[in-house]
């Protein structure tokens, strides 16, 4: 990116703290930075000459910039090293993954240690953090071992070698640093409840802690020990001063959705942020085009299945600014007024209302219109770009839908000059297909769609566009091929992921650039196709048209179907198990029907 053309965007990056991400052309995130001003940073890259090799070669490689906004300085710091342990951008080589903030572990061993470090280790031990400044963190570890009594040696307390006698107690026990638990003169049941407190005030969870030790305050005031009681006051003192929680880092959140949603005439904005262990790993804001009976309940949800989908999200909870029937009820669905979860849902807000704001200065200065002219010309474009023999007038997408691994239906919307045919719109029940075959499925819609077509002689497209690689697209071009249409239009394959652009026969893909008009045109008809067939999925589903694929299975029944869903949440849960795992569950006998079931699909998928 050169720095007119950065001159060009500079204008939408807010003056706000927050997180700016670089992608390269193949759209492959090569640096995250934290700012206190998005803005201002980002600019110091492009106006002025960098003496930083590294820093030229970058801004050489950079392609776009995405940004998260943040409430403040210190999220944006953390926001950035949470993207940078999870993606390990290129130009971020200088930075360590675990080493760069400091832990809490609890060691994974009898009388388990509890000490600072900045090596996570997959040894079954236990780490709570990461925490922002290793003095607080010392200053807690310091009043936790003023209040709790645990161990600090490093003897292996086996419980052989307790009950042999081998130890002895030490001056930490004399000094009541310590229970002994090395002589035996403390229980692991003990040391545990102990351990529990740790994590009680590591993780933010003062309440139970502060409520023990005014219990233990009373119990000296009663019985007249005022000197006692007024060390325990000034520990639930020191307990209320800390205060470890912010919205980007939470102490009480661990894995969760956070979705938000605003609405402007005919467009819908819904930003996602995906939330691991407490921290936020990927962030996303989309753009959608609303039906006038869609409400902001059919958005949202058409959206949580798209982005969950699309970012590979399996949490079992979503959190969202209203109430919406989500058809997974092994899904919890969170509408927080206060607390932890309300804040990470306000940033939320706070990001997608950011995205707006620059929608509507964009359509102020008319950009979101396009005459016949415009349009023309990016159709010309786009046939320019794909190497058409014709110009791609007439162009149709296809999209399989299944929700959990069950309930197949497919979609085909079709674009006119550009612009969406809402009346030639199609959806199709899968009929030929037993199980979840996308590529048989796939394969039947598109022979349903265009030998249709041939009988009713109508104009074929010109392009048709395969949400899918190149197993669903070589699925596609065997049904034309079996019509005899070979030839009469282009098909193209659109992955899922990258955005990456497959032809039959052709082993390398085909990359647009990234804000090219062509592939804005193609993005635009796949998020169609999108909204549409999942939005026909959805109302099968409230109409209870569909049954569980598992119900589809001779012998199994539908009390036998739910209680396997119950247990292991989705069809391809269930369709990953062994037969031993579903033995344990559902006896031998069905267990055999169902893997069988499986397999065969999985043949049949394969050929």
């Amino acid at each position: 990116m050169t720095s007119e053309e950065f001159q060009f965007i500079s204008s939408t990056i807010p003056h706000q703290p927050g997180v700016y991400k670089y992608f390269d052309q193949e759209s492959r995130l090569i640096y995250v930075g934290k700012a206190k001003d998005l803005r201002k940073r980002v600019a110091s890259y492009f106006v002025k000459s960098q003496d930083n090799y590294k820093t030229r070669k970058l801004v050489q490689h950079i392609h776009h910039i995405e940004f998260t906004i943040v409430d403040t300085e210190q999220d944006a710091f953390l926001l950035e090293n949470s993207l940078i342990k999870q993606f390990q951008p290129r130009y971020n080589i200088n930075l360590k993954d675990d080493k760069t903030y400091p832990y809490v572990v609890i060691k994974n061993e009898p009388f388990p240690r509890v000490f600072l470090t900045r090596r996570v280790i997959k040894d079954g031990s236990e780490y709570i953090g990461p925490f922002t400044g290793v003095g607080k963190v010392r200053e807690l570890l310091e009043f936790i071992r003023t209040y709790i009594p645990l161990r600090t040696c490093g003897l292996s307390l086996t419980s052989r070698l307790v009950r042999s006698g081998k130890y002895k107690v030490c001056l930490e026990y004399h000094l009541g640093n310590c229970k002994g638990p090395c002589a035996g003169l403390q229980t692991e049941e003990d040391y545990q409840q102990d351990l529990q407190q740790v994590r009680n005030i590591l993780r933010g969870n003062l309440a139970p802690v502060i409520s023990r030790l005014k219990e233990e305050m009373q119990g000296y005031a009663s019985r007249l020990e005022f000197e006692k009681a007024a060390v325990i006051k000034n520990k639930i003192d020191s307990l209320q001063d800390y205060n470890a929680k912010n919205s980007v880092v939470s102490t009480h959140v661990e894995d969760v959705d956070v979705f938000s949603i605003v609405t402007e005439g005919y467009q819908a904005f819904v930003n996602y942020l995906q939330v691991k262990n407490g921290s936020i790993i990927q962030t996303k804001t989309i753009t959608l085009e609303k039906r006038i009976e869609e409400t902001d309940q059919d958005t949202l949800l058409f959206a949580i299945a798209h982005l969950r989908e699309k970012l590979n999200s399996f949490t079992n909870e979503i959190v969202v600014p209203l109430h919406i029937d989500y058809p997974d009820n092994n899904i919890k669905i969170t509408v927080p007024k206060a607390g932890d979860k309300k804040k990470l849902l306000d940033l939320s807000t706070k990001n997608v209302l950011y995205f707006r704001e620059e929608m509507r200065k964009t359509k102020a200065l008319h950009l979101h219109t396009k005459s016949r002219e415009e349009a023309n010309k990016i159709l010309y474009q786009l046939q320019d770009d794909l190497q058409l023999t014709e110009l791609p007038v007439h162009i149709e997408c296809f999209d399989n839908s299944n929700f959990q691994g069950s309930f197949p239906v497919a979609a085909c919307v079709v674009f006119k000059d550009g612009i969406a045919s809402n009346k030639d719109y199609r959806h199709f029940n899968i009929k030929t297909v037993q199980g979840i075959n996308d590529f048989a499925s796939m394969s039947e819609v598109v022979y349903r769609r265009y030998k249709r077509l041939l009988e009713e002689q109508q104009p074929l497209p010109q392009l048709v566009i395969i949400d899918g690689g190149k197993g669903q697209l070589g699925a596609a071009m065997e049904s034309i091929q079996q019509l005899g249409l070979t030839g009469s239009m282009t098909l193209i394959g659109l992955a899922k992921n990258e955005e990456e652009i497959f032809f039959t026969g052709d082993q390398q893909s085909l990359k647009l650039p990234y804000n090219s008009e062509s592939l804005k045109l193609i993005r635009r008809i796949r998020d169609e196709v999108h909204r549409f067939g999942i939005t026909f999925h959805r109302n099968k589903r409230s109409k209870g048209t569909f049954t569980n694929e598992l119900e589809q299975i001779k012998g199994i029944g539908k009390q036998t179907a739910e209680q396997l869903l119950k247990k292991f949440k989705s069809v391809n849960k269930i369709r990953q198990l062994t037969e031993k795992e579903l033995e344990a569950a559902i006896g031998k006998a069905k267990a055999r029907l169902i893997t069988t079931h499986f397999s065969q699909a999985l043949t049949a998928k394969e050929k």
